[in-house]
Parts: C-alpha cells; sequence; structure tokens
C-alpha cells in the first residue's frame, strides 16, 4: 500500500471515529429530547460555517434549479436521512442502526437498474442478495418486534440510496449553492414545523451539544475529503464499516449495550457483500460506483455538500 492510501485510510478511520461519536450524542440526547428537535438545532448551529462557505462560492446563476425534479427528489432524501438516522440512533442500539444504514451501498445497486437502466451482473447480485439476508438477520421480522427505530433506520438507508442515485442524474449540471440551500430549507421547514407539535426546554449544556454535533459533522466530512485526496477510493471507502466496532465500543460502555450473534452475523453479511463489491470496483468490473463515497453524496442535513468544501480546500 502506498503511503497515500495509508494517510487516506488513517484519516478515514478518523472521520469515522468523529460520524460515530456525533451519532453517540445524538443517542445521549435523544433520551430526553425528540429526535426532530435536535436535527432542528443541530442544523441551526452549522448555519455559520455552512453560510461562510457559500459566500465564498464563486459560481455565478440564481438559486433556481436547472432539473428542479431531480434537486427536489436529493433534497427529500436528505431530509428524511437525517430524520431517520437521528430518530433511529435516538432509540436503538447502536450497532443495529449501523448495521442497516451499511446497506445504502446496495440499495443503490438495487435501484440502479429501474432508475438509471444500469446493468448488474451476477457476481454483484448474489453479493447484494447476501447483503440483503444480512439485514434480514438483523431486524429478525417475526422473531423480534420491529418498532418505529428500525423503520426509521431503514427508511434512512434507502433515502439515502436514493439520493446517491439523484446525484448520479444531477452530474455537473447544478451549482453547488443549490445543492445545500435546498435541503437546508426542507430541513427547517419539517423539523420546525415538528416544534409546534413535540417540544421539549433544552438546558443550555444540552444546547451546546447540539452544536458539538455540528462541529462534528463538519470537522468529519473534511477529513473525509482529505482521505479521498490523499488515497484511492477503494482504499478509502471500507473505513466506512470501522463505524460497527465505534458503535460496538461506545454502545458497551456507555449505554451496556451487547450486541447480540444475529447482529454480528448480519452485521458480518452485509459487510462481507459490500466489501466484495468494492473489490469488483478495483478490477473495474463495475461501471457503478455504490460504495466509494456514498457518505459523501447522500450526507445528513446537518452537514454541507462536501463538493463545495473540496473545492475550497484545493484553492488554499
Amino acid at each position: 500500500m502506498t503511503p497515500g492510501n495509508i494517510k487516506g485510510a488513517l484519516l478515514a478511520l478518523l472521520a469515522m471515529g468523529l460520524y460515530s461519536t456525533h451519532d453517540v450524542i445524538i443517542k445521549l440526547l435523544g433520551a430526553t429530547y425528540p429526535a426532530l428537535q435536535i436535527l432542528f438545532f443541530s442544523a441551526l448551529l452549522s448555519f455559520p460555517p455552512i453560510a461562510v462557505l457559500l459566500l465564498r462560492d464563486p459560481t455565478q446563476g440564481t438559486l433556481r434549479p436547472r432539473r428542479p425534479f431531480w434537486v427536489g427528489l436529493r433534497s427529500s432524501c436528505i431530509v428524511i436521512s437525517g430524520i431517520g438516522g437521528f430518530y433511529a440512533f435516538s432509540t436503538l442500539p447502536l450497532a443495529q442502526v449501523y448495521s442497516v444504514l451499511f446497506a445504502a451501498p446496495l440499495l443503490v445497486t438495487v435501484l440502479s437498474v429501474p432508475l438509471l437502466g444500469e446493468k448488474v451482473g451476477i457476481h454483484r447480485a448474489l453479493a447484494v442478495l447476501a447483503g440483503l439476508a444480512g439485514v434480514l438477520i438483523v431486524l429478525r421480522p417475526g422473531a423480534s418486534e420491529l418498532g418505529l427505530g428500525h423503520l426509521a433506520a431503514l427508511a434512512g438507508a434507502t433515502a439515502t440510496a436514493i439520493s446517491a442515485i439523484a446525484v448520479r442524474k444531477l452530474g455537473r449540471s447544478e451549482r453547488t449553492v443549490i445543492l445545500i440551500l435546498w435541503p437546508m430549507i426542507g430541513n427547517f421547514l419539517l423539523t420546525g414545523v415538528s416544534l409546534g407539535f413535540a417540544y421539549r426546554p433544552m438546558e443550555f449544556a444540552d444546547l451546546a451539544l447540539t452544536g458539538v454535533i455540528a462541529i462534528l459533522g463538519l470537522l468529519a466530512g473534511f477529513l473525509l475529503i482529505m482521505a479521498y485526496q490523499a488515497g484511492e477510493a477503494t482504499n478509502v471507502a471500507p473505513m466506512q464499516y470501522s463505524q460497527i466496532l465505534w458503535a460496538t465500543a461506545y454502545g458497551w460502555f456507555l449505554f451496556d449495550e451487547r450486541p447480540d450473534g444475529a447482529t454480528i452475523a448480519g452485521a458480518a453479511l452485509i459487510v462481507a457483500s459490500g466489501l466484495y463489491i468494492l473489490m469488483r470496483e478495483r478490477r473495474g468490473a463495475s461501471h457503478l460506483r455504490p460504495v466509494t463515497g456514498a457518505r459523501l453524496h447522500a450526507e445528513g442535513v446537518t452537514a454541507p455538500r462536501w463538493t463545495l468544501l473540496q473545492r475550497l480546500l484545493r484553492d488554499r
């Protein structure tokens, strides 16, 4: 492995650790406050640094999307993904949530057939089936009661996959500011309205923690961009699966969560299938990139669109 790939992998590991800490704070606050309230304030407190990035965007143009359907679909999916993830982390064991969310790249492969007209070979099709079987093992429908948290995690994974598909359809046709602004508007409208139905006054320390969520999301995003700049995507992307280790450690020490055999087996199947697809990508056997950069393509609404951050880093 080249020094660049080693650096990229280490940066990605650190980014995943920050993302996992970000998710742990969501879970801690979710025990006291509604998930949408946490999402609203973390997005609100992330707005100042995002606004600075937007003001530095040199691209000229209006705020009207050139392809409104795909921009609207992507924006809606990002909002749904954020809400689903926040709610799932606040109600379910961390390892279970990550196991389901790891299915997003597999869903990209499935959805690429009807939405993009792409073909999936027998090897990747079998890998996807194995990964989806892993999701069923984790969820154990019929053997254990499925709650709103499980549905939220599934909705988050599906929305993330559709958002990644929308990014492929959009290509470079839209300005970065549009890709940032429209999901933010949707998020503020939806989560803001929710405060009228479920709101609990927050102590200052808890409000500050929502700011920490925003800061961790930004820092992790910067590190992930630097990782992809330093190393090859197929060496950096597998580091996302290290989150299952973070989830196990955090869950064990902070929440007394111990993954059972079904969760471990299902997560292993999901990770193995994702890694197999990555290997196919590295060999050039696939024209679709469902795994590499998946978190960059469909990031939660508390973080900016990373292409703008990448441009600013390149211009330094």
